[in-house]
């Protein structure tokens, strides 16, 4: 949704534009919190070299896995490039023996596999007189304009456009799934270097970005954290360091070593957490993650994260990686999660993408 002088400009399923005097929030949208009940999960299919070099066939193997534990769950709607990939996928997914009941093919190309940063941000509406859903359409710029060519993928919404049976909102503001983390209730987890680098929307201020995350997606209080983990090339994604796991209660990424470069910045995200306070003023039970040990590759570390975890349907997805840590962050999410099923994922191969699998994923709440 543009923004024009005092007027709100959307499109409805019809394809029709409109404009409103009023803000999708003020309309009764609101951006749902990721354990809420699904309508579906959106995957983009992996398929750039450059991003997972010598990895593609592992990085599939670990599609086929999240695919395989989302669809008894819920619909998965999967970008494809073509027919080809289509086919291809189709074959490798029966070959495991695996329904492709509620699964739905959407042959839109992409260039990479970030659907969390580029894909739709869905959006409720639950009042009386109309429920529904909608979508908004950011801007995304390749995470500050690090990557020309994956800017690209900036296009994947419009091809969208006419498959979304519900009205779209644009916006001008350049925005990432990774970078926030709602609540459900007005609250959401944001970073201070993500959001107010100058790479994303250097003509506003906080106070401007504040209004448009709370017209747009319902935001009436941001809890700003500072700095991301090292590795990450996202200017430090919330989703790697802090999540809500209910409406009051939040999971941070510690790290107990001091000489460790994460420690000081997730002890100073904590020590924030600690003093904050959610949409009606009151404090946050913090629960602390431990970070696993660093994993490398050739050019430096990688933003390894269990905080990178996917809340679907019945199940939590978790990346793992091999370590003895592994257990011990496993325990720790499988109490808060006790009605859902958590499934460890080895995420080595993936995260050499920087990036896991949250990253990877992007709910569409239910709707209907």
């Amino acid at each position: 949704m543009k923004q024009k002088g005092t007027g709100y400009f959307f499109e409805t399923a019809e394809g029709d534009n409109e404009k409103s005097s009023l803000s999708p929030f003020a309309l009764g949208y609101r951006m749902a919190a990721e354990w809420e009940p699904h309508e579906a999960t959106w995957l983009a299919w992996p398929h750039n070299g450059e991003t997972w070099p010598g990895k593609l066939s592992q990085i599939e193997a670990i599609y086929l896995q999240m695919i395989e534990a989302l669809l008894p769950q819920e619909k998965v709607n999967l970008l494809v490039d073509n027919e080809g990939e289509r086919d291809r996928v189709e074959k490798l997914l029966l070959s495991r023996r695996i329904s492709t009941k509620n699964l739905l093919y959407r042959l839109i190309p992409t260039v990479d596999a970030w659907i969390r940063d580029y894909g739709p941000n869905f959006i409720l509406k639950e009042s009386e007189e109309r429920k529904g859903a909608a979508w908004i359409k950011w801007k995304f710029n390749a995470w500050g304009g690090k990557y020309e060519s994956l800017a690209t993928d900036d296009g994947v919404g419009e091809e969208l456009a006419p498959l979304l049976e519900m009205p779209l909102f644009r916006s001008e503001l350049v925005l990432e799934g990774g970078s926030i983390d709602p609540n459900g209730l007005g609250s959401s987890l944001v970073t201070e270097q993500c959001l107010l680098n100058p790479n994303r929307n250097p003509h506003l201020s906080r106070c401007e970005i504040e209004k448009a995350l709370r017209d747009f997606l319902g935001f009436t209080n941001l809890i700003w954290l500072g700095e991301g983990i090292e590795g990450d090339d996202t200017d430090g994604h919330v989703d790697d360091i802090a999540r809500f796991v209910n409406p009051s209660t939040v999971v941070a990424a510690v790290e107990k070593n001091p000489a460790d470069p994460n420690h000081a910045s997730l002890q100073e995200n904590r020590r924030r957490l600690g003093d904050a306070r959610d949409q009606d003023g009151r404090g946050l039970a913090v629960v602390e993650l431990p970070m696993p040990e660093r994993v490398s590759a050739p050019w430096g570390r990688l933003p390894a994260s269990y905080l990178n975890f996917y809340i679907a349907n019945g199940v939590v997805l978790v990346p793992i990686f091999g370590q003895a840590r592994d257990i011990a962050a496993l325990k720790i999410l499988q109490e808060l999660f006790p009605k859902r099923r958590l499934i460890g994922i080895r995420s080595e191969d993936l995260v050499l993408g920087l990036g896991a699998i949250h990253c990877v994923t992007h709910e569409e709440p239910a709707h209907q």
